[in-house]
Protein backbone atom coordinates (compact mmCIF):
# COMPACT_ATOMS: atom_id res chain seq x y z
CA UNK A 1 0.00 0.00 0.00
CA UNK A 2 1.37 3.67 -0.98
CA UNK A 3 1.95 5.78 1.56
CA UNK A 4 -0.41 8.54 0.28
CA UNK A 5 -3.24 5.88 0.87
CA UNK A 6 -2.10 4.78 4.14
CA UNK A 7 -2.15 8.33 5.06
CA UNK A 8 -5.83 8.87 3.86
CA UNK A 9 -6.98 5.77 5.48
CA UNK A 10 -5.02 6.92 8.80
CA UNK A 11 -7.30 9.90 8.96
CA UNK A 12 -10.25 8.38 8.17
CA UNK A 13 -9.73 5.67 11.16
CA UNK A 14 -8.76 8.89 13.18
CA UNK A 15 -11.55 10.34 12.68
CA UNK A 16 -14.20 8.02 12.27
CA UNK A 17 -13.17 7.28 16.36
CA UNK A 18 -13.21 10.58 17.03
CA UNK A 19 -17.14 10.66 15.50
CA UNK A 20 -18.09 8.24 17.63
CA UNK A 21 -16.83 9.51 20.93
CA UNK A 22 -18.09 13.23 20.38
CA UNK A 23 -21.20 11.75 19.02
CA UNK A 24 -22.03 10.42 22.57
CA UNK A 25 -21.11 13.47 24.77
CA UNK A 26 -24.54 15.15 22.31
CA UNK A 27 -26.41 11.89 21.51
CA UNK A 28 -27.46 11.31 25.18
CA UNK A 29 -29.61 14.48 25.65
CA UNK A 30 -32.70 13.34 23.42
CA UNK A 31 -32.89 10.18 25.06
CA UNK A 32 -32.44 11.44 28.49
CA UNK A 33 -36.46 11.85 29.20
CA UNK A 34 -37.19 8.06 27.90
CA UNK A 35 -33.99 6.36 30.48
CA UNK A 36 -35.75 8.46 32.67
CA UNK A 37 -39.25 6.41 32.51
CA UNK A 38 -37.82 3.22 31.58
CA UNK A 39 -35.04 2.92 34.74
CA UNK A 40 -37.12 5.13 37.13
CA UNK A 41 -34.18 8.13 37.27
CA UNK A 42 -34.57 10.87 39.02
CA UNK A 43 -32.91 14.51 37.73
CA UNK A 44 -29.58 14.07 39.31
CA UNK A 45 -29.26 10.06 38.32
CA UNK A 46 -30.00 11.57 34.52
CA UNK A 47 -26.97 14.28 35.63
CA UNK A 48 -24.85 11.32 36.48
CA UNK A 49 -25.78 9.05 33.14
CA UNK A 50 -24.20 12.06 31.73
CA UNK A 51 -21.33 12.84 33.68
CA UNK A 52 -20.21 9.17 34.38
CA UNK A 53 -18.65 9.62 30.73
CA UNK A 54 -17.37 13.57 31.13
CA UNK A 55 -15.76 12.79 33.91
CA UNK A 56 -12.94 10.13 33.37
CA UNK A 57 -12.48 11.54 29.92
CA UNK A 58 -11.57 14.98 31.87
CA UNK A 59 -9.80 13.00 34.78
CA UNK A 60 -7.52 10.90 32.05
CA UNK A 61 -7.42 12.72 29.02
CA UNK A 62 -3.86 14.21 30.00
CA UNK A 63 -2.43 10.76 31.25
CA UNK A 64 -3.50 8.87 28.43
CA UNK A 65 -1.17 10.63 26.24
CA UNK A 66 1.57 9.96 28.62
CA UNK A 67 1.13 6.54 28.33
CA UNK A 68 0.49 6.67 24.45
CA UNK A 69 4.27 8.34 24.57
CA UNK A 70 5.73 5.05 26.72
CA UNK A 71 3.52 1.91 25.64
CA UNK A 72 3.01 3.36 21.69
CA UNK A 73 0.14 5.49 20.80
CA UNK A 74 -1.92 2.78 18.26
CA UNK A 75 -1.77 0.61 20.94
CA UNK A 76 -3.13 2.58 23.23
CA UNK A 77 -5.40 3.89 20.78
CA UNK A 78 -6.46 0.34 20.14
CA UNK A 79 -7.17 0.01 23.89
CA UNK A 80 -9.40 2.62 24.16
CA UNK A 81 -11.12 1.41 21.39
CA UNK A 82 -12.01 -1.68 22.27
CA UNK A 83 -13.33 -0.22 26.33
CA UNK A 84 -15.08 1.94 24.38
CA UNK A 85 -16.57 -0.68 22.42
CA UNK A 86 -17.29 -3.20 25.41
CA UNK A 87 -18.71 -0.17 27.73
CA UNK A 88 -21.18 0.28 24.84
CA UNK A 89 -22.41 -3.03 24.81
CA UNK A 90 -22.54 -3.05 28.57
CA UNK A 91 -24.84 0.58 28.53
CA UNK A 92 -27.05 -1.03 25.98
CA UNK A 93 -27.79 -4.34 28.00
CA UNK A 94 -27.84 -1.92 31.70
CA UNK A 95 -30.93 -3.26 33.08
CA UNK A 96 -30.69 -0.59 35.84
CA UNK A 97 -29.57 3.19 36.51
CA UNK A 98 -26.43 1.67 38.15
CA UNK A 99 -25.16 -0.80 35.66
CA UNK A 100 -25.77 1.80 33.17
CA UNK A 101 -23.41 4.80 34.65
CA UNK A 102 -20.82 2.15 35.34
CA UNK A 103 -20.82 1.57 31.64
CA UNK A 104 -20.74 5.46 31.15
CA UNK A 105 -17.75 5.63 33.20
CA UNK A 106 -15.83 2.81 31.38
CA UNK A 107 -16.52 4.75 28.22
CA UNK A 108 -15.26 7.88 29.51
CA UNK A 109 -11.68 5.55 30.13
CA UNK A 110 -12.01 4.54 26.39
CA UNK A 111 -13.04 8.09 25.48
CA UNK A 112 -10.07 9.92 27.57
CA UNK A 113 -7.29 6.92 25.40
CA UNK A 114 -9.21 7.80 21.60
CA UNK A 115 -8.99 11.70 21.76
CA UNK A 116 -4.83 12.17 22.63
CA UNK A 117 -3.59 9.06 20.99
CA UNK A 118 -5.60 10.06 17.63
CA UNK A 119 -4.04 13.59 17.44
CA UNK A 120 -0.93 12.29 17.95
CA UNK A 121 -0.86 9.30 15.58
CA UNK A 122 -2.22 12.36 12.82
CA UNK A 123 0.62 14.49 13.56
CA UNK A 124 3.25 11.58 12.99
CA UNK A 125 1.21 10.52 9.89
CA UNK A 126 1.69 13.81 8.25
CA UNK A 127 4.94 15.83 9.69
CA UNK A 128 4.68 18.46 6.41
CA UNK A 129 3.13 21.49 7.93
CA UNK A 130 0.51 22.01 5.23
CA UNK A 131 -0.66 18.39 5.35
CA UNK A 132 -0.81 18.16 8.62
CA UNK A 133 -2.90 21.39 9.19
CA UNK A 134 -5.19 20.26 6.90
CA UNK A 135 -5.23 16.88 8.49
CA UNK A 136 -5.84 18.20 11.98
CA UNK A 137 -8.71 21.14 10.19
CA UNK A 138 -10.32 17.72 9.16
CA UNK A 139 -10.07 16.20 12.52
CA UNK A 140 -11.42 19.22 14.06
CA UNK A 141 -14.35 19.56 11.27
CA UNK A 142 -15.82 16.18 12.83
CA UNK A 143 -16.09 17.56 16.16
CA UNK A 144 -18.62 20.07 15.06
CA UNK A 145 -20.28 17.30 12.77
CA UNK A 146 -20.89 15.21 15.74
CA UNK A 147 -22.66 17.91 17.46
CA UNK A 148 -25.28 18.70 14.69
CA UNK A 149 -25.54 14.81 14.13
CA UNK A 150 -25.66 13.84 17.71
CA UNK A 151 -29.12 15.46 18.41
CA UNK A 152 -30.71 14.33 15.52
CA UNK A 153 -29.31 10.64 15.03
CA UNK A 154 -30.25 9.93 19.18
CA UNK A 155 -33.90 11.02 18.33
CA UNK A 156 -34.13 9.14 15.07
CA UNK A 157 -32.57 6.23 16.92
CA UNK A 158 -34.45 6.67 20.39
CA UNK A 159 -37.89 7.30 18.15
CA UNK A 160 -37.55 3.87 16.16
CA UNK A 161 -35.68 1.41 17.99
CA UNK A 162 -35.37 2.31 22.28
CA UNK A 163 -32.86 4.25 23.69
CA UNK A 164 -30.16 1.29 24.02
CA UNK A 165 -29.91 1.77 19.92
CA UNK A 166 -28.01 4.63 20.70
CA UNK A 167 -25.81 2.72 22.36
CA UNK A 168 -25.02 -0.46 20.44
CA UNK A 169 -24.61 1.95 17.24
CA UNK A 170 -21.00 2.29 18.60
CA UNK A 171 -20.14 -1.33 17.98
CA UNK A 172 -19.92 -1.74 14.58
CA UNK A 173 -18.86 2.11 14.43
CA UNK A 174 -15.82 0.39 17.13
CA UNK A 175 -15.37 -2.54 15.18
CA UNK A 176 -14.40 -0.97 12.30
CA UNK A 177 -12.01 1.45 13.27
CA UNK A 178 -10.10 -1.42 14.73
CA UNK A 179 -10.08 -3.20 12.08
CA UNK A 180 -9.08 -0.54 9.83
CA UNK A 181 -6.49 0.98 12.99
CA UNK A 182 -5.19 -2.18 13.35
CA UNK A 183 -3.68 -2.74 10.02
CA UNK A 184 -2.88 0.63 8.70
CA UNK A 185 -1.87 2.51 11.59
CA UNK A 186 1.81 2.75 12.39
CA UNK A 187 3.09 2.51 15.87
CA UNK A 188 4.93 5.55 17.50
CA UNK A 189 6.80 5.21 20.99
CA UNK A 190 8.26 8.50 22.14
CA UNK A 191 12.21 8.10 22.18
CA UNK A 192 12.41 9.92 25.34
CA UNK A 193 11.76 9.01 28.93
CA UNK A 194 8.59 9.34 30.29
CA UNK A 195 7.16 8.86 33.54
CA UNK A 196 3.54 8.71 34.54
CA UNK A 197 2.14 11.24 37.42
CA UNK A 198 0.50 8.73 39.75
CA UNK A 199 0.48 10.87 42.66
CA UNK A 200 -1.41 13.90 40.30
CA UNK A 201 -3.42 11.71 38.58
CA UNK A 202 -4.95 9.86 42.36
CA UNK A 203 -5.43 13.44 43.89
CA UNK A 204 -6.83 15.26 39.99
CA UNK A 205 -9.48 11.89 40.14
CA UNK A 206 -10.23 12.91 44.06
CA UNK A 207 -10.90 16.09 43.34
CA UNK A 208 -13.07 15.96 40.42
CA UNK A 209 -14.77 13.20 41.82
CA UNK A 210 -15.72 14.75 44.92
CA UNK A 211 -16.89 18.18 43.52
CA UNK A 212 -18.91 16.70 40.93
CA UNK A 213 -20.51 14.45 43.95
CA UNK A 214 -21.66 16.76 45.94
CA UNK A 215 -22.72 19.45 43.32
CA UNK A 216 -24.83 16.44 41.81
CA UNK A 217 -26.16 15.36 44.86
CA UNK A 218 -27.00 18.58 46.50
CA UNK A 219 -30.50 17.96 44.97
CA UNK A 220 -30.81 16.51 48.39
CA UNK A 221 -29.89 19.67 50.31
CA UNK A 222 -26.19 20.66 49.44
CA UNK A 223 -25.78 22.53 52.71
CA UNK A 224 -27.33 20.39 54.99
CA UNK A 225 -26.14 17.25 54.84
CA UNK A 226 -23.01 16.47 56.49
CA UNK A 227 -22.07 14.32 53.59
CA UNK A 228 -22.20 16.84 50.71
CA UNK A 229 -20.32 19.14 52.93
CA UNK A 230 -17.17 16.67 53.68
CA UNK A 231 -17.08 16.02 50.03
CA UNK A 232 -16.43 19.71 49.15
CA UNK A 233 -13.77 20.22 51.88
CA UNK A 234 -12.37 16.63 50.39
CA UNK A 235 -12.19 18.63 46.69
CA UNK A 236 -10.96 21.74 48.33
CA UNK A 237 -8.08 19.80 50.09
CA UNK A 238 -7.26 17.78 47.41
CA UNK A 239 -6.92 20.59 45.48
CA UNK A 240 -4.72 22.17 47.12
CA UNK A 241 -2.84 18.78 47.70
CA UNK A 242 -2.68 18.46 43.77
CA UNK A 243 -1.44 22.41 42.97
CA UNK A 244 1.35 21.59 45.32
CA UNK A 245 2.36 17.82 43.77
CA UNK A 246 2.41 19.54 40.42
CA UNK A 247 4.29 22.34 40.93
CA UNK A 248 7.32 20.04 42.22
CA UNK A 249 7.15 16.96 40.47
CA UNK A 250 9.91 16.44 37.81
CA UNK A 251 7.16 15.57 35.21
CA UNK A 252 3.90 16.79 35.94
CA UNK A 253 0.23 16.01 34.72
CA UNK A 254 -0.30 19.44 34.60
CA UNK A 255 2.63 22.01 33.86
CA UNK A 256 1.57 24.65 36.23
CA UNK A 257 4.04 27.04 34.26
CA UNK A 258 1.84 27.14 31.76
CA UNK A 259 -0.56 29.19 33.64
CA UNK A 260 2.02 31.79 34.38
CA UNK A 261 0.82 33.51 30.66
CA UNK A 262 -2.57 35.38 32.01
CA UNK A 263 -3.95 34.76 28.41
CA UNK A 264 -3.56 30.86 28.21
CA UNK A 265 -4.82 30.88 32.21
CA UNK A 266 -7.89 33.19 31.09
CA UNK A 267 -8.29 31.47 27.87
CA UNK A 268 -8.98 27.74 29.67
CA UNK A 269 -11.48 29.30 31.89
CA UNK A 270 -13.48 31.01 29.52
CA UNK A 271 -13.61 27.67 27.66
CA UNK A 272 -14.91 26.07 31.07
CA UNK A 273 -17.60 28.61 31.31
CA UNK A 274 -18.84 28.42 27.23
CA UNK A 275 -18.87 24.34 27.69
CA UNK A 276 -20.70 25.12 30.90
CA UNK A 277 -23.29 27.12 29.60
CA UNK A 278 -23.64 24.55 25.94
CA UNK A 279 -23.09 21.77 27.28
CA UNK A 280 -25.71 22.93 30.42
CA UNK A 281 -28.43 24.02 27.98
CA UNK A 282 -28.44 21.05 25.54
CA UNK A 283 -29.25 18.93 28.87
CA UNK A 284 -31.89 21.38 30.05
CA UNK A 285 -33.77 21.82 26.40
CA UNK A 286 -33.70 18.14 26.05
CA UNK A 287 -36.05 18.09 28.99
CA UNK A 288 -38.05 20.94 28.11
CA UNK A 289 -38.94 20.06 24.76
CA UNK A 290 -40.33 16.57 25.53
CA UNK A 291 -41.25 16.82 29.20
CA UNK A 292 -43.02 19.81 29.18
CA UNK A 293 -43.49 20.37 25.70
CA UNK A 294 -44.63 17.10 24.93
CA UNK A 295 -42.19 16.66 21.79
CA UNK A 296 -41.14 13.36 20.94
CA UNK A 297 -37.08 12.26 20.78
CA UNK A 298 -36.88 12.83 17.46
CA UNK A 299 -38.49 15.91 16.75
CA UNK A 300 -36.67 17.66 19.86
CA UNK A 301 -33.11 16.59 17.92
CA UNK A 302 -34.71 17.94 14.52
CA UNK A 303 -35.43 21.30 17.06
CA UNK A 304 -31.57 21.32 17.75
CA UNK A 305 -30.70 21.15 14.68
CA UNK A 306 -30.82 25.21 13.56
CA UNK A 307 -28.64 26.16 16.83
CA UNK A 308 -26.11 23.60 16.33
CA UNK A 309 -25.85 24.13 12.43
CA UNK A 310 -25.20 27.97 13.31
CA UNK A 311 -22.48 26.46 15.78
CA UNK A 312 -20.71 24.83 12.86
CA UNK A 313 -21.12 27.74 10.00
CA UNK A 314 -19.89 30.28 12.64
CA UNK A 315 -16.87 27.70 13.34
CA UNK A 316 -16.11 28.01 10.00
CA UNK A 317 -16.15 31.79 9.76
CA UNK A 318 -14.41 32.44 13.22
CA UNK A 319 -10.96 32.33 11.26
CA UNK A 320 -11.77 34.76 8.86
CA UNK A 321 -13.43 37.37 11.16
CA UNK A 322 -10.45 36.99 13.64
CA UNK A 323 -7.90 37.51 10.97
CA UNK A 324 -9.59 40.57 9.97
CA UNK A 325 -11.09 42.25 13.28
CA UNK A 326 -8.83 40.64 15.73
CA UNK A 327 -8.66 37.69 18.18
CA UNK A 328 -9.87 39.28 21.41
CA UNK A 329 -12.72 41.04 19.24
CA UNK A 330 -14.04 37.93 17.84
CA UNK A 331 -13.80 36.05 21.04
CA UNK A 332 -15.90 38.87 22.92
CA UNK A 333 -18.13 39.72 20.07
CA UNK A 334 -19.20 35.31 20.30
CA UNK A 335 -19.58 35.78 23.71
CA UNK A 336 -21.81 39.02 24.29
CA UNK A 337 -23.64 37.69 21.46
CA UNK A 338 -24.60 34.38 22.90
CA UNK A 339 -24.90 36.22 26.93
CA UNK A 340 -27.77 38.08 24.89
CA UNK A 341 -29.39 35.03 23.39
CA UNK A 342 -28.78 33.16 26.30
CA UNK A 343 -30.91 35.61 28.67
CA UNK A 344 -33.12 36.01 26.13
CA UNK A 345 -34.64 32.28 26.68
CA UNK A 346 -36.22 33.63 30.47
CA UNK A 347 -38.92 34.62 28.19
CA UNK A 348 -39.67 31.27 27.58
CA UNK A 349 -43.42 29.51 29.39
CA UNK A 350 -44.71 26.05 28.74
CA UNK A 351 -47.09 27.43 26.10
CA UNK A 352 -44.32 29.01 23.86
CA UNK A 353 -44.05 28.41 20.30
CA UNK A 354 -40.89 26.59 18.93
CA UNK A 355 -40.71 29.57 16.25
CA UNK A 356 -40.47 32.29 19.15
CA UNK A 357 -37.13 30.62 20.36
CA UNK A 358 -35.60 29.79 17.01
CA UNK A 359 -34.18 33.33 16.78
CA UNK A 360 -32.13 33.15 20.17
CA UNK A 361 -31.29 29.32 19.59
CA UNK A 362 -29.49 29.99 16.23
CA UNK A 363 -27.42 33.39 17.86
CA UNK A 364 -26.66 31.09 20.79
CA UNK A 365 -25.50 28.77 18.70
CA UNK A 366 -23.62 31.27 16.14
CA UNK A 367 -22.00 32.90 18.92
CA UNK A 368 -20.77 30.06 20.97
CA UNK A 369 -19.05 28.68 17.37
CA UNK A 370 -17.92 32.29 17.05
CA UNK A 371 -15.87 32.50 20.05
CA UNK A 372 -14.31 28.48 20.13
CA UNK A 373 -12.53 28.37 16.91
CA UNK A 374 -10.65 31.63 18.40
CA UNK A 375 -10.39 30.77 21.58
CA UNK A 376 -8.22 27.50 20.70
CA UNK A 377 -5.93 29.40 18.31
CA UNK A 378 -5.27 31.70 20.72
CA UNK A 379 -4.35 29.19 23.50
CA UNK A 380 -2.40 27.09 21.45
CA UNK A 381 -0.30 30.47 20.41
CA UNK A 382 0.53 31.35 24.17
CA UNK A 383 2.07 28.17 25.21
CA UNK A 384 5.42 27.88 23.82
CA UNK A 385 5.81 25.95 20.85
CA UNK A 386 7.40 22.94 22.67
CA UNK A 387 4.70 22.52 25.16
CA UNK A 388 1.88 22.91 22.14
CA UNK A 389 0.96 18.96 22.78
CA UNK A 390 0.14 19.13 26.27
CA UNK A 391 -1.28 22.66 26.09
CA UNK A 392 -4.03 21.22 23.23
CA UNK A 393 -4.60 18.32 26.05
CA UNK A 394 -4.88 20.65 28.78
CA UNK A 395 -7.94 22.70 26.93
CA UNK A 396 -9.54 19.68 25.83
CA UNK A 397 -9.38 18.84 29.87
CA UNK A 398 -10.87 22.17 30.25
CA UNK A 399 -13.76 22.31 27.56
CA UNK A 400 -14.79 18.69 29.13
CA UNK A 401 -14.73 19.65 33.19
CA UNK A 402 -16.89 23.04 31.74
CA UNK A 403 -19.34 20.23 30.59
CA UNK A 404 -19.36 18.27 33.56
CA UNK A 405 -19.81 22.01 35.97
CA UNK A 406 -22.29 22.72 33.90
CA UNK A 407 -24.43 19.68 34.13
CA UNK A 408 -23.82 19.08 37.64
CA UNK A 409 -23.78 22.80 38.91
CA UNK A 410 -27.56 23.72 36.77
CA UNK A 411 -29.02 20.56 36.84
CA UNK A 412 -28.81 21.21 40.79
CA UNK A 413 -30.27 24.36 39.69
CA UNK A 414 -32.94 23.20 37.87
CA UNK A 415 -33.94 20.36 40.16
CA UNK A 416 -33.90 23.14 43.38
CA UNK A 417 -36.49 25.42 41.58
CA UNK A 418 -38.60 22.83 40.14
CA UNK A 419 -38.80 20.99 43.50
CA UNK A 420 -39.58 24.56 44.99
CA UNK A 421 -42.19 25.90 42.59
CA UNK A 422 -43.92 22.47 42.37
CA UNK A 423 -44.21 22.77 46.66
CA UNK A 424 -45.75 26.21 46.57
CA UNK A 425 -48.55 24.29 43.74
CA UNK A 426 -48.93 21.37 46.34
CA UNK A 427 -49.47 23.55 49.20
CA UNK A 428 -52.41 25.45 47.60
CA UNK A 429 -53.95 22.22 46.97
CA UNK A 430 -53.89 21.38 50.46
CA UNK A 431 -52.58 18.07 49.79
CA UNK A 432 -51.27 16.26 53.04
CA UNK A 433 -47.56 16.82 53.39
CA UNK A 434 -46.90 12.81 52.47
CA UNK A 435 -48.44 13.10 49.52
CA UNK A 436 -46.83 16.68 48.69
CA UNK A 437 -43.67 14.34 48.89
CA UNK A 438 -44.60 11.38 47.14
CA UNK A 439 -45.80 13.71 44.28
CA UNK A 440 -42.64 15.61 44.02
CA UNK A 441 -40.62 12.43 44.23
CA UNK A 442 -42.58 11.00 41.41
CA UNK A 443 -41.99 13.96 39.21
CA UNK A 444 -38.39 14.21 39.54
CA UNK A 445 -38.16 10.99 38.46
CA UNK A 446 -40.74 10.32 35.95
CA UNK A 447 -40.82 14.10 34.67
CA UNK A 448 -44.14 14.82 33.19
CA UNK A 449 -45.28 11.25 33.93
CA UNK A 450 -48.46 11.51 35.83
CA UNK A 451 -48.32 9.82 39.29
CA UNK A 452 -50.36 6.89 40.33
CA UNK A 453 -51.45 8.32 43.56
CA UNK A 454 -52.83 11.75 42.17
CA UNK A 455 -55.87 12.75 44.25
CA UNK A 456 -59.00 12.65 41.59
CA UNK A 457 -59.82 16.13 42.71
CA UNK A 458 -56.46 17.15 40.59
CA UNK A 459 -57.02 16.79 36.78
CA UNK A 460 -54.31 15.77 34.17
CA UNK A 461 -54.54 19.08 32.98
CA UNK A 462 -53.80 20.73 36.51
CA UNK A 463 -51.05 18.55 37.50
CA UNK A 464 -49.20 19.17 33.74
CA UNK A 465 -49.42 22.85 34.21
CA UNK A 466 -48.40 22.80 37.47
CA UNK A 467 -45.31 20.93 36.50
CA UNK A 468 -44.69 22.74 33.33
CA UNK A 469 -44.54 25.86 35.27
CA UNK A 470 -42.01 24.53 37.95
CA UNK A 471 -40.01 23.09 35.43
CA UNK A 472 -40.16 26.72 33.24
CA UNK A 473 -38.67 28.72 36.55
CA UNK A 474 -36.10 26.27 37.16
CA UNK A 475 -35.27 27.07 32.96
CA UNK A 476 -35.09 30.23 34.19
CA UNK A 477 -32.75 30.62 37.05
CA UNK A 478 -30.42 28.35 34.86
CA UNK A 479 -30.70 30.53 31.61
CA UNK A 480 -29.72 33.32 33.77
CA UNK A 481 -26.85 31.99 35.26
CA UNK A 482 -25.50 30.75 32.08
CA UNK A 483 -26.12 34.15 30.59
CA UNK A 484 -23.80 35.91 33.63
CA UNK A 485 -21.27 32.99 32.86
CA UNK A 486 -20.72 34.03 29.64
CA UNK A 487 -20.69 37.75 29.67
CA UNK A 488 -17.61 37.51 32.51
CA UNK A 489 -15.93 35.42 29.95
CA UNK A 490 -16.32 38.40 27.75
CA UNK A 491 -15.20 40.97 30.06
CA UNK A 492 -12.12 38.35 31.30
CA UNK A 493 -11.39 38.16 27.20
CA UNK A 494 -11.14 41.72 27.25
CA UNK A 495 -9.33 42.72 29.91
CA UNK A 496 -6.46 39.50 29.50
CA UNK A 497 -6.50 38.76 25.23
CA UNK A 498 -4.51 40.80 22.78
CA UNK A 499 -5.98 41.60 19.66
CA UNK A 500 -3.75 40.27 17.11
CA UNK A 501 -0.86 37.61 17.80
CA UNK A 502 1.62 39.71 16.21
CA UNK A 503 0.95 42.17 19.45
CA UNK A 504 1.72 39.12 21.78
CA UNK A 505 4.31 38.20 19.95
CA UNK A 506 5.90 41.66 20.14
CA UNK A 507 5.49 42.13 23.55
CA UNK A 508 7.05 38.54 24.24
CA UNK A 509 10.49 39.84 22.26
CA UNK A 510 10.20 42.91 23.70
CA UNK A 511 9.99 41.28 27.47
CA UNK A 512 12.81 38.45 25.85
CA UNK A 513 14.90 41.57 25.11
CA UNK A 514 14.77 43.32 28.05
CA UNK A 515 15.57 40.23 30.26
CA UNK A 516 18.59 40.16 28.31
CA UNK A 517 19.65 43.35 28.51
CA UNK A 518 19.23 42.71 32.48
CA UNK A 519 21.36 39.60 32.21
Amino acid sequence: MNQGRVKVITLGAMCFALFMTNLDDTVMNVALPKIQISLGSGVSGLQWILNAYTLPAASLVLTSGTLGDIYGRKRVFLAGLVIFTIASIVCGLAPNLNILIAGRILQGIGAAALIPTSLSILTHTFPKPKEQAKAIGIWSAVSGLALVAGPLVGGLLVDSFGWQSIFFLNVPLGAIAFGISSRVVQEVINPKKQSLDLPGLVLSIIFLSSLIYALTEGNNGIWRSPLIVLLLTIAGLSFLAFLFVESRSSHPMLPLTLFRNPTFAVVNFVSILVFFTIISLLFIFSLFLQQVQGYSAGAAGIRFLPMNAAFVIASLFSGWFAARLGWRFAITTGLILASIATFLFIQINVDTEYGAILLSLVLSGFGSGLTLAPLVTVALNSAPSSKAGIASAVLNMSTRLGGVLGIAIQGTILTQWLTSDLKRSLMSWNLPSNLQERLIADALHGGAKVPSDLPTNISLLTWNQAFGNAFVSGLHAAVLVASIALFVGAILIMVFVPSTFNQSVNHSSISKKRERQRG
